[in-house]
Protein backbone atom coordinates (compact mmCIF):
# COMPACT_ATOMS: atom_id res chain seq x y z
CA UNK A 1 0.00 0.00 0.00
CA UNK A 2 1.48 3.07 -0.90
CA UNK A 3 2.64 5.45 2.19
CA UNK A 4 1.93 8.48 0.36
CA UNK A 5 -2.18 7.78 0.59
CA UNK A 6 -1.88 6.40 4.21
CA UNK A 7 0.09 9.35 5.84
CA UNK A 8 -3.06 11.76 5.91
CA UNK A 9 -4.43 9.18 7.81
CA UNK A 10 -2.00 7.35 9.62
CA UNK A 11 -0.28 10.46 10.87
CA UNK A 12 -3.28 12.71 11.20
CA UNK A 13 -3.42 12.36 14.90
CA UNK A 14 0.29 13.56 15.44
CA UNK A 15 0.85 17.43 16.68
CA UNK A 16 1.20 19.76 15.88
CA UNK A 17 -1.87 19.79 13.52
CA UNK A 18 -0.93 22.34 11.01
CA UNK A 19 -4.95 23.99 11.07
CA UNK A 20 -4.03 24.27 14.65
CA UNK A 21 -1.49 26.61 13.93
CA UNK A 22 -2.45 28.88 11.07
CA UNK A 23 -2.98 32.47 11.66
CA UNK A 24 -7.10 33.77 11.03
CA UNK A 25 -7.34 36.14 7.87
CA UNK A 26 -9.60 38.16 10.15
CA UNK A 27 -12.04 38.88 12.80
CA UNK A 28 -14.27 38.36 10.21
CA UNK A 29 -13.15 35.47 8.56
CA UNK A 30 -11.98 33.05 10.81
CA UNK A 31 -10.57 29.63 10.80
CA UNK A 32 -12.35 26.94 12.75
CA UNK A 33 -9.90 24.83 15.01
CA UNK A 34 -9.90 20.98 14.28
CA UNK A 35 -11.22 20.35 18.10
CA UNK A 36 -13.71 22.67 17.62
CA UNK A 37 -14.85 21.24 14.29
CA UNK A 38 -14.96 17.53 15.27
CA UNK A 39 -17.33 18.91 18.57
CA UNK A 40 -19.62 19.89 15.83
CA UNK A 41 -19.26 16.49 13.73
CA UNK A 42 -20.01 14.78 17.09
CA UNK A 43 -23.19 16.76 17.77
CA UNK A 44 -24.40 16.31 14.08
CA UNK A 45 -23.56 12.62 14.05
CA UNK A 46 -25.65 12.16 17.43
CA UNK A 47 -28.52 13.63 15.98
CA UNK A 48 -28.26 11.77 12.93
CA UNK A 49 -28.32 8.14 14.69
CA UNK A 50 -31.58 9.33 17.05
CA UNK A 51 -33.04 10.21 13.51
CA UNK A 52 -32.45 6.68 11.71
CA UNK A 53 -32.26 3.77 14.49
CA UNK A 54 -28.86 4.21 15.46
CA UNK A 55 -26.87 4.21 12.84
CA UNK A 56 -23.63 5.39 11.87
CA UNK A 57 -23.32 8.50 9.94
CA UNK A 58 -20.03 7.32 9.34
CA UNK A 59 -20.62 4.35 7.61
CA UNK A 60 -23.19 5.23 5.25
CA UNK A 61 -21.20 5.82 1.55
CA UNK A 62 -24.38 7.62 0.15
CA UNK A 63 -24.39 10.40 2.75
CA UNK A 64 -23.47 13.32 0.88
CA UNK A 65 -21.72 16.72 3.00
CA UNK A 66 -21.17 20.47 2.16
CA UNK A 67 -19.05 23.32 3.39
CA UNK A 68 -20.33 26.23 1.62
CA UNK A 69 -17.84 28.41 2.94
CA UNK A 70 -14.67 26.29 3.47
CA UNK A 71 -11.74 28.30 4.76
CA UNK A 72 -8.73 25.92 5.69
CA UNK A 73 -10.95 22.78 4.66
CA UNK A 74 -10.91 21.31 8.26
CA UNK A 75 -14.55 20.21 8.23
CA UNK A 76 -14.17 18.46 4.73
CA UNK A 77 -10.66 16.98 5.89
CA UNK A 78 -12.34 15.64 9.19
CA UNK A 79 -15.43 14.76 7.59
CA UNK A 80 -13.04 12.10 4.90
CA UNK A 81 -10.91 11.07 7.68
CA UNK A 82 -13.84 9.71 9.93
CA UNK A 83 -15.55 8.43 6.55
CA UNK A 84 -12.24 6.35 5.86
CA UNK A 85 -12.19 4.93 8.83
CA UNK A 86 -16.81 4.22 8.77
CA UNK A 87 -16.09 2.67 5.58
CA UNK A 88 -13.72 0.56 5.76
CA UNK A 89 -15.57 -2.70 6.17
CA UNK A 90 -17.94 -1.73 2.95
CA UNK A 91 -15.00 -0.57 0.87
CA UNK A 92 -11.80 -2.43 2.66
CA UNK A 93 -9.56 -1.16 -0.29
CA UNK A 94 -8.05 2.28 0.73
CA UNK A 95 -7.45 3.80 -2.37
CA UNK A 96 -10.90 3.12 -3.63
CA UNK A 97 -12.66 4.13 -0.20
CA UNK A 98 -10.90 7.48 -0.39
CA UNK A 99 -11.71 7.72 -4.03
CA UNK A 100 -15.12 7.43 -3.53
CA UNK A 101 -15.29 10.12 -0.59
CA UNK A 102 -13.24 12.67 -2.21
CA UNK A 103 -15.58 12.54 -5.44
CA UNK A 104 -18.73 11.51 -4.46
CA UNK A 105 -19.31 12.60 -0.48
CA UNK A 106 -17.41 15.91 0.36
CA UNK A 107 -17.92 18.94 -1.58
CA UNK A 108 -16.81 22.46 -0.60
CA UNK A 109 -17.16 26.04 -2.03
CA UNK A 110 -14.22 28.15 -1.46
CA UNK A 111 -14.64 31.59 -0.09
CA UNK A 112 -11.17 33.28 -1.89
CA UNK A 113 -8.77 32.08 -4.23
CA UNK A 114 -6.03 31.18 -1.32
CA UNK A 115 -8.77 29.64 1.12
CA UNK A 116 -9.89 26.86 -2.01
CA UNK A 117 -6.12 26.13 -2.40
CA UNK A 118 -5.85 25.66 1.63
CA UNK A 119 -8.54 23.79 1.60
CA UNK A 120 -7.65 21.54 -1.16
CA UNK A 121 -4.35 20.87 0.29
CA UNK A 122 -6.09 19.97 3.87
CA UNK A 123 -8.24 17.15 1.75
CA UNK A 124 -6.27 15.80 -1.25
CA UNK A 125 -2.91 17.10 0.22
CA UNK A 126 -2.59 19.13 -3.15
CA UNK A 127 -3.53 21.93 -4.39
CA UNK A 128 -4.50 20.29 -7.44
CA UNK A 129 -7.29 17.69 -7.31
CA UNK A 130 -6.20 15.71 -10.06
CA UNK A 131 -2.37 16.11 -9.53
CA UNK A 132 0.13 13.65 -9.00
CA UNK A 133 0.40 14.21 -5.33
CA UNK A 134 -3.75 13.89 -4.86
CA UNK A 135 -4.75 11.07 -2.64
CA UNK A 136 -8.05 11.28 -4.77
CA UNK A 137 -8.02 9.58 -7.90
CA UNK A 138 -10.74 10.46 -10.78
CA UNK A 139 -10.82 13.73 -10.39
CA UNK A 140 -10.11 15.57 -14.55
CA UNK A 141 -10.87 19.14 -13.15
CA UNK A 142 -7.70 20.92 -10.66
CA UNK A 143 -10.40 22.07 -8.26
CA UNK A 144 -11.93 18.95 -7.59
CA UNK A 145 -15.01 19.17 -5.40
CA UNK A 146 -13.69 22.33 -3.51
CA UNK A 147 -14.80 24.93 -5.99
CA UNK A 148 -14.12 28.26 -6.47
CA UNK A 149 -14.48 30.92 -9.00
CA UNK A 150 -14.15 34.79 -9.00
CA UNK A 151 -17.74 36.66 -8.50
CA UNK A 152 -18.85 39.98 -8.51
CA UNK A 153 -21.15 42.13 -6.22
CA UNK A 154 -24.16 43.32 -8.17
CA UNK A 155 -24.43 46.86 -7.70
CA UNK A 156 -27.37 49.25 -7.17
CA UNK A 157 -27.49 52.68 -5.44
CA UNK A 158 -23.80 52.08 -4.59
CA UNK A 159 -24.64 48.62 -2.88
CA UNK A 160 -24.77 45.24 -3.36
CA UNK A 161 -27.94 43.87 -3.77
CA UNK A 162 -27.18 40.51 -2.22
CA UNK A 163 -24.96 41.27 0.85
CA UNK A 164 -25.23 45.14 1.13
CA UNK A 165 -21.18 45.59 0.50
CA UNK A 166 -20.37 49.16 -0.36
CA UNK A 167 -19.40 49.42 -3.83
CA UNK A 168 -16.75 52.49 -2.79
CA UNK A 169 -14.72 49.43 -0.87
CA UNK A 170 -15.61 46.28 -2.86
CA UNK A 171 -15.22 47.27 -6.26
CA UNK A 172 -12.06 46.85 -6.81
CA UNK A 173 -9.53 45.33 -9.60
CA UNK A 174 -9.03 41.72 -10.60
CA UNK A 175 -6.17 42.08 -8.36
CA UNK A 176 -7.82 41.58 -4.73
CA UNK A 177 -10.38 39.57 -3.52
CA UNK A 178 -14.33 40.87 -3.82
CA UNK A 179 -15.92 39.06 -1.31
CA UNK A 180 -18.48 38.42 -3.89
CA UNK A 181 -19.15 34.59 -1.97
CA UNK A 182 -20.66 32.70 -4.52
CA UNK A 183 -23.21 30.78 -1.98
CA UNK A 184 -25.27 34.28 -1.17
CA UNK A 185 -24.99 35.83 -4.29
CA UNK A 186 -27.50 33.94 -6.27
CA UNK A 187 -31.67 34.31 -6.74
CA UNK A 188 -31.35 30.53 -6.70
CA UNK A 189 -28.83 28.46 -4.52
CA UNK A 190 -30.38 24.97 -5.89
CA UNK A 191 -29.72 26.49 -9.77
CA UNK A 192 -26.33 27.95 -8.41
CA UNK A 193 -25.30 24.64 -6.73
CA UNK A 194 -25.89 22.10 -10.08
CA UNK A 195 -24.04 24.47 -12.15
CA UNK A 196 -20.88 24.74 -9.45
CA UNK A 197 -21.15 21.55 -9.19
CA UNK A 198 -22.28 19.81 -12.93
CA UNK A 199 -25.50 18.55 -11.79
CA UNK A 200 -28.77 18.37 -9.76
CA UNK A 201 -27.22 18.03 -6.09
CA UNK A 202 -28.48 17.03 -3.12
CA UNK A 203 -26.83 17.02 0.03
CA UNK A 204 -27.75 15.23 2.98
CA UNK A 205 -25.39 17.21 5.76
CA UNK A 206 -24.59 21.19 5.26
CA UNK A 207 -21.97 22.29 7.80
CA UNK A 208 -19.64 25.36 8.14
CA UNK A 209 -18.15 28.23 9.43
CA UNK A 210 -19.30 31.29 7.62
CA UNK A 211 -17.85 34.93 6.65
CA UNK A 212 -19.03 36.77 9.10
CA UNK A 213 -19.53 40.58 8.28
CA UNK A 214 -17.93 42.68 5.72
CA UNK A 215 -16.51 45.77 6.81
CA UNK A 216 -17.72 49.03 5.42
CA UNK A 217 -14.89 51.47 6.14
CA UNK A 218 -15.75 52.30 9.67
CA UNK A 219 -13.12 50.48 11.27
CA UNK A 220 -15.81 48.17 12.57
CA UNK A 221 -18.22 50.63 13.95
CA UNK A 222 -20.37 49.87 10.94
CA UNK A 223 -19.84 46.34 9.48
CA UNK A 224 -22.70 44.68 8.30
CA UNK A 225 -23.53 40.78 9.57
CA UNK A 226 -23.55 38.58 6.52
CA UNK A 227 -23.02 35.12 8.28
CA UNK A 228 -26.91 34.92 8.22
CA UNK A 229 -27.12 34.72 4.31
CA UNK A 230 -25.49 31.41 4.83
CA UNK A 231 -27.50 30.32 7.04
CA UNK A 232 -30.87 31.20 4.63
CA UNK A 233 -29.03 29.63 1.62
CA UNK A 234 -28.42 26.63 3.70
CA UNK A 235 -31.57 25.88 4.75
CA UNK A 236 -33.17 26.39 1.17
CA UNK A 237 -31.24 23.48 -0.15
CA UNK A 238 -33.45 21.72 1.98
CA UNK A 239 -30.70 19.73 3.96
CA UNK A 240 -31.13 16.63 6.18
CA UNK A 241 -28.56 18.67 8.61
CA UNK A 242 -26.99 21.67 8.91
CA UNK A 243 -25.01 23.14 11.32
CA UNK A 244 -23.13 26.14 11.46
CA UNK A 245 -20.95 27.96 14.23
CA UNK A 246 -22.00 31.80 14.08
CA UNK A 247 -21.49 34.86 16.28
CA UNK A 248 -24.34 34.86 19.05
CA UNK A 249 -25.63 38.37 18.87
CA UNK A 250 -28.19 37.44 16.43
CA UNK A 251 -30.37 36.18 19.71
CA UNK A 252 -31.26 39.29 20.29
CA UNK A 253 -31.41 40.28 16.71
CA UNK A 254 -29.46 44.37 16.07
CA UNK A 255 -28.03 45.54 12.26
CA UNK A 256 -29.62 43.37 9.43
CA UNK A 257 -30.32 40.40 11.92
CA UNK A 258 -33.99 40.89 13.14
CA UNK A 259 -35.49 39.13 10.18
CA UNK A 260 -33.17 36.39 10.33
CA UNK A 261 -33.50 35.79 14.66
CA UNK A 262 -37.60 35.72 13.74
CA UNK A 263 -37.00 32.96 11.21
CA UNK A 264 -34.32 30.73 13.33
CA UNK A 265 -36.27 31.34 16.66
CA UNK A 266 -39.81 30.94 15.00
CA UNK A 267 -38.70 27.59 13.28
CA UNK A 268 -39.43 24.28 15.01
CA UNK A 269 -36.31 22.56 13.46
CA UNK A 270 -33.65 24.06 15.33
CA UNK A 271 -32.77 21.53 17.49
CA UNK A 272 -29.87 22.53 19.28
CA UNK A 273 -28.00 25.93 19.77
CA UNK A 274 -24.37 25.39 22.03
CA UNK A 275 -23.70 28.72 23.53
CA UNK A 276 -20.18 29.74 24.18
CA UNK A 277 -20.30 33.51 25.84
CA UNK A 278 -16.46 34.23 25.07
CA UNK A 279 -15.58 33.63 21.75
CA UNK A 280 -12.21 33.59 23.00
CA UNK A 281 -12.90 30.08 24.24
CA UNK A 282 -13.69 28.64 20.85
CA UNK A 283 -11.52 30.79 18.72
CA UNK A 284 -8.34 31.68 20.97
CA UNK A 285 -7.08 35.39 19.99
CA UNK A 286 -10.05 36.66 18.16
CA UNK A 287 -11.90 39.65 19.28
CA UNK A 288 -15.80 38.75 18.45
CA UNK A 289 -18.07 40.35 21.25
CA UNK A 290 -20.84 38.80 22.09
CA UNK A 291 -19.73 35.03 21.95
CA UNK A 292 -20.41 32.59 19.29
CA UNK A 293 -22.95 29.47 19.17
CA UNK A 294 -22.97 26.76 16.96
CA UNK A 295 -26.47 25.07 16.04
CA UNK A 296 -27.85 22.00 14.89
CA UNK A 297 -30.96 22.41 12.31
CA UNK A 298 -32.54 19.06 11.49
CA UNK A 299 -35.46 18.84 8.69
CA UNK A 300 -37.18 15.90 9.74
CA UNK A 301 -37.09 15.87 13.28
CA UNK A 302 -38.76 19.32 14.88
CA UNK A 303 -39.48 19.97 18.46
CA UNK A 304 -37.91 22.02 21.05
CA UNK A 305 -34.26 23.24 21.48
CA UNK A 306 -31.20 21.80 23.43
CA UNK A 307 -30.18 24.67 24.69
CA UNK A 308 -26.41 24.53 26.45
CA UNK A 309 -24.11 27.52 27.67
CA UNK A 310 -20.08 27.04 27.73
CA UNK A 311 -18.21 29.33 30.00
CA UNK A 312 -14.78 28.59 30.83
CA UNK A 313 -15.07 26.66 34.08
CA UNK A 314 -18.24 27.05 34.70
CA UNK A 315 -20.84 24.17 34.73
CA UNK A 316 -22.07 23.22 31.32
CA UNK A 317 -25.93 23.88 31.66
CA UNK A 318 -28.22 22.08 29.32
CA UNK A 319 -32.04 22.86 29.26
CA UNK A 320 -34.90 21.94 26.43
CA UNK A 321 -36.83 24.38 25.77
CA UNK A 322 -38.77 26.73 23.52
CA UNK A 323 -36.70 29.08 21.60
CA UNK A 324 -38.92 31.64 21.93
CA UNK A 325 -40.69 32.33 25.29
CA UNK A 326 -44.67 33.90 25.35
CA UNK A 327 -44.84 37.49 25.46
CA UNK A 328 -41.00 37.74 23.95
CA UNK A 329 -39.15 38.76 20.73
CA UNK A 330 -35.34 37.30 21.52
CA UNK A 331 -33.84 34.29 22.63
CA UNK A 332 -32.87 34.15 26.51
CA UNK A 333 -29.78 33.54 26.43
CA UNK A 334 -28.89 32.25 29.68
CA UNK A 335 -31.04 28.86 31.28
CA UNK A 336 -30.33 30.54 34.78
CA UNK A 337 -31.52 33.87 33.69
CA UNK A 338 -34.84 32.28 31.77
CA UNK A 339 -35.80 30.58 35.72
CA UNK A 340 -35.34 33.79 37.28
CA UNK A 341 -36.89 36.49 34.21
CA UNK A 342 -39.75 34.09 35.31
CA UNK A 343 -39.71 34.74 38.89
CA UNK A 344 -39.71 37.90 38.19
CA UNK A 345 -42.52 37.85 35.58
CA UNK A 346 -44.70 36.40 37.75
CA UNK A 347 -44.58 38.63 40.58
CA UNK A 348 -45.24 41.36 38.23
CA UNK A 349 -47.64 39.77 36.06
CA UNK A 350 -49.38 37.55 38.92
CA UNK A 351 -48.77 34.75 35.96
CA UNK A 352 -45.92 33.24 34.26
CA UNK A 353 -47.75 32.34 30.66
CA UNK A 354 -46.17 35.66 29.56
CA UNK A 355 -42.63 37.19 29.71
CA UNK A 356 -44.49 40.77 28.63
CA UNK A 357 -44.41 43.25 31.29
CA UNK A 358 -48.00 45.59 31.87
CA UNK A 359 -47.40 48.81 29.66
CA UNK A 360 -47.71 50.85 33.14
CA UNK A 361 -44.85 48.41 34.70
CA UNK A 362 -42.47 48.89 31.94
CA UNK A 363 -38.87 50.76 32.88
CA UNK A 364 -38.34 51.20 29.30
CA UNK A 365 -40.82 53.49 28.93
CA UNK A 366 -38.56 55.81 30.94
CA UNK A 367 -35.84 55.77 28.41
CA UNK A 368 -35.37 58.11 25.83
CA UNK A 369 -34.61 56.68 22.24
CA UNK A 370 -31.27 57.88 20.34
CA UNK A 371 -30.47 61.36 20.33
CA UNK A 372 -33.09 62.46 23.24
CA UNK A 373 -32.36 65.80 22.50
CA UNK A 374 -31.65 65.79 18.82
CA UNK A 375 -27.82 65.98 19.12
CA UNK A 376 -25.29 63.34 17.51
CA UNK A 377 -22.76 61.86 18.97
CA UNK A 378 -20.20 64.53 17.39
CA UNK A 379 -22.07 67.36 18.79
CA UNK A 380 -19.26 69.74 20.69
CA UNK A 381 -20.96 72.63 22.60
CA UNK A 382 -19.13 76.03 23.00
CA UNK A 383 -16.84 75.68 26.21
CA UNK A 384 -18.05 78.95 28.02
CA UNK A 385 -22.22 79.43 29.20
CA UNK A 386 -23.69 82.47 27.98
CA UNK A 387 -27.47 83.27 30.13
CA UNK A 388 -29.97 80.99 28.82
CA UNK A 389 -27.89 78.25 27.83
CA UNK A 390 -28.28 74.50 28.79
CA UNK A 391 -25.60 72.34 29.93
CA UNK A 392 -25.07 69.60 27.54
CA UNK A 393 -23.60 66.08 28.76
CA UNK A 394 -21.26 65.24 25.27
CA UNK A 395 -19.03 62.82 24.33
CA UNK A 396 -15.48 63.75 26.14
CA UNK A 397 -16.88 66.20 29.06
CA UNK A 398 -19.54 68.85 29.00
CA UNK A 399 -20.21 72.15 26.78
CA UNK A 400 -23.31 74.59 26.60
CA UNK A 401 -26.06 75.09 23.62
CA UNK A 402 -28.51 78.16 23.43
CA UNK A 403 -31.69 76.37 24.57
CA UNK A 404 -33.38 77.67 21.23
CA UNK A 405 -31.47 75.62 19.29
CA UNK A 406 -33.26 72.32 20.98
CA UNK A 407 -36.12 71.27 19.47
CA UNK A 408 -36.17 67.50 20.85
CA UNK A 409 -37.24 66.04 24.25
CA UNK A 410 -38.44 69.36 25.65
CA UNK A 411 -40.33 68.00 28.65
CA UNK A 412 -37.13 66.36 29.82
CA UNK A 413 -35.14 69.82 29.85
CA UNK A 414 -36.45 71.11 33.49
CA UNK A 415 -36.77 67.90 34.81
CA UNK A 416 -34.85 65.62 36.93
CA UNK A 417 -33.37 62.94 34.98
CA UNK A 418 -30.85 59.67 34.92
CA UNK A 419 -28.11 59.60 32.05
CA UNK A 420 -26.69 56.86 31.25
CA UNK A 421 -24.00 55.69 28.38
CA UNK A 422 -25.58 53.59 24.92
CA UNK A 423 -22.27 52.11 25.08
CA UNK A 424 -21.42 49.92 28.39
CA UNK A 425 -17.15 49.85 29.54
CA UNK A 426 -15.89 46.61 27.96
CA UNK A 427 -12.21 45.00 28.52
CA UNK A 428 -10.79 45.26 24.96
CA UNK A 429 -12.59 43.04 22.54
CA UNK A 430 -12.76 40.01 24.72
CA UNK A 431 -16.04 38.94 26.93
CA UNK A 432 -15.41 38.75 30.33
CA UNK A 433 -17.64 37.88 33.45
CA UNK A 434 -18.85 39.52 35.47
CA UNK A 435 -20.11 42.22 33.69
CA UNK A 436 -21.01 45.64 34.46
CA UNK A 437 -23.75 45.71 31.51
CA UNK A 438 -24.02 49.18 31.62
CA UNK A 439 -21.62 52.39 31.93
CA UNK A 440 -22.10 54.22 35.44
CA UNK A 441 -25.36 56.18 35.30
CA UNK A 442 -25.30 59.71 36.61
CA UNK A 443 -28.00 62.33 37.97
CA UNK A 444 -29.20 64.89 34.91
CA UNK A 445 -30.17 67.87 36.59
CA UNK A 446 -33.06 70.53 35.30
CA UNK A 447 -31.76 72.70 33.03
CA UNK A 448 -29.46 69.88 31.39
CA UNK A 449 -29.45 67.99 28.45
CA UNK A 450 -27.20 65.53 26.33
CA UNK A 451 -25.80 64.19 22.95
CA UNK A 452 -26.95 60.70 21.73
CA UNK A 453 -23.79 59.31 23.73
CA UNK A 454 -25.88 59.42 26.29
CA UNK A 455 -29.69 58.27 26.67
CA UNK A 456 -32.09 59.87 29.07
CA UNK A 457 -34.51 58.19 31.98
CA UNK A 458 -37.03 60.33 33.13
CA UNK A 459 -38.38 62.96 33.96
CA UNK A 460 -38.75 62.85 37.31
CA UNK A 461 -40.14 65.18 39.86
CA UNK A 462 -37.80 65.14 42.35
CA UNK A 463 -33.67 64.65 42.72
CA UNK A 464 -34.99 61.89 45.75
CA UNK A 465 -37.01 60.14 42.78
CA UNK A 466 -34.01 59.68 40.22
CA UNK A 467 -31.61 58.49 42.90
CA UNK A 468 -34.46 55.74 43.43
CA UNK A 469 -33.93 55.09 40.16
CA UNK A 470 -29.78 55.21 39.72
CA UNK A 471 -29.85 53.39 43.09
CA UNK A 472 -32.16 50.67 40.93
CA UNK A 473 -29.96 50.59 37.95
CA UNK A 474 -26.75 49.90 40.20
CA UNK A 475 -28.87 46.46 41.36
CA UNK A 476 -27.10 43.56 40.18
CA UNK A 477 -30.50 41.79 39.20
CA UNK A 478 -31.70 44.75 37.51
CA UNK A 479 -28.70 44.71 35.42
CA UNK A 480 -29.34 41.33 34.34
CA UNK A 481 -32.72 41.50 33.19
CA UNK A 482 -30.93 44.40 30.71
CA UNK A 483 -28.11 41.92 29.78
CA UNK A 484 -31.02 39.44 28.64
CA UNK A 485 -32.01 41.48 26.18
CA UNK A 486 -28.42 42.90 25.47
CA UNK A 487 -26.92 41.27 21.97
CA UNK A 488 -23.57 43.74 22.29
CA UNK A 489 -22.35 46.71 24.28
CA UNK A 490 -24.61 48.85 22.31
CA UNK A 491 -27.60 49.68 25.28
CA UNK A 492 -30.58 50.97 23.27
CA UNK A 493 -33.88 51.91 25.41
CA UNK A 494 -34.98 48.22 23.99
CA UNK A 495 -32.87 46.14 25.89
CA UNK A 496 -35.01 47.59 28.95
CA UNK A 497 -37.94 45.46 27.93
CA UNK A 498 -37.48 42.76 30.46
CA UNK A 499 -37.23 45.26 33.58
CA UNK A 500 -40.08 46.55 35.64
CA UNK A 501 -40.71 49.65 37.47
CA UNK A 502 -40.40 50.33 41.00
CA UNK A 503 -41.50 52.10 43.84
CA UNK A 504 -39.54 55.54 43.57
CA UNK A 505 -40.04 56.82 46.92
CA UNK A 506 -36.78 54.83 48.48
CA UNK A 507 -33.40 53.54 47.75
CA UNK A 508 -32.98 49.90 46.37
CA UNK A 509 -30.70 47.04 47.26
CA UNK A 510 -30.48 43.75 45.65
CA UNK A 511 -31.33 42.09 48.75
CA UNK A 512 -34.94 43.56 48.67
CA UNK A 513 -35.37 42.73 44.60
CA UNK A 514 -33.76 39.07 45.99
CA UNK A 515 -36.80 38.95 48.53
CA UNK A 516 -39.63 40.60 46.18
CA UNK A 517 -39.20 38.33 43.67
CA UNK A 518 -38.34 35.27 45.28
CA UNK A 519 -34.90 34.36 43.91
CA UNK A 520 -32.49 31.56 45.59
CA UNK A 521 -29.15 31.23 46.81
CA UNK A 522 -28.04 29.37 43.57
CA UNK A 523 -29.82 32.17 41.15
CA UNK A 524 -28.10 34.82 43.23
CA UNK A 525 -24.68 32.65 42.95
CA UNK A 526 -25.13 32.74 39.18
CA UNK A 527 -25.64 36.55 39.12
CA UNK A 528 -23.20 37.46 41.01
CA UNK A 529 -20.90 35.34 38.66
CA UNK A 530 -22.22 37.31 35.50
CA UNK A 531 -23.22 40.77 36.74
CA UNK A 532 -20.68 43.12 38.34
CA UNK A 533 -21.19 45.05 41.68
CA UNK A 534 -21.08 48.23 40.53
CA UNK A 535 -20.12 52.15 42.78
CA UNK A 536 -22.47 54.98 42.61
CA UNK A 537 -21.06 58.48 42.87
CA UNK A 538 -23.99 60.10 41.68
CA UNK A 539 -21.82 62.53 39.82
CA UNK A 540 -20.96 62.65 36.31
CA UNK A 541 -17.84 60.46 35.12
CA UNK A 542 -17.31 60.20 31.80
CA UNK A 543 -17.07 56.69 30.06
CA UNK A 544 -17.71 57.17 26.59
CA UNK A 545 -17.36 54.33 23.92
CA UNK A 546 -17.60 53.90 20.07
CA UNK A 547 -20.94 52.50 19.82
CA UNK A 548 -21.22 49.23 17.04
CA UNK A 549 -24.82 50.76 14.96
CA UNK A 550 -27.07 47.79 15.82
CA UNK A 551 -30.36 49.42 15.57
Amino acid sequence: MSITLQAPFALHGRNPDVLTCIANLSNDEVFTPPEFANRMLDTLAEAWAADNGGADIWADSSVRFLDPCTKSGVFLREITSRLTKGLEREIPDLQERVTHILTKQVFGIGITQITALLARRSVYCSKWANGEHSIAKGFEDASGNIWFERMEHTWVDGRCTYCGAPKATFDRGGDRESHAYAFIHTDDIKARVAEIFGGDMQFDVIVGNPPYQLDDGGYGTSAAPIYQHFVTQAKALEPKHLSMVIPARWFSGGKGLDEFRESMLGDNRLRSIDDFLSAADVFPGVGLKGGVCYFLWDKEQPGQCAVTTHFKDWPVSTVIRPTIEPGTDVFIRFNNGLSILKKAMAVENGTTSSLALPENKRFDGLVSSRKPFGLATTFKGRVTKREGDLLVYQNGGTGYTPRESISTGLDLIDSWKVYVGRAAPGTGNRDTYPHRVISTPFIGEPGSISSETYLCIGPFESKSQAESVLSYLSCRLTRLLILLHKPSQDTTRKVYTFVPTQDWTKQWTDAELYAKYGITDDEIAFIEKVVRPMELTGDFVDEVLVVEDDD
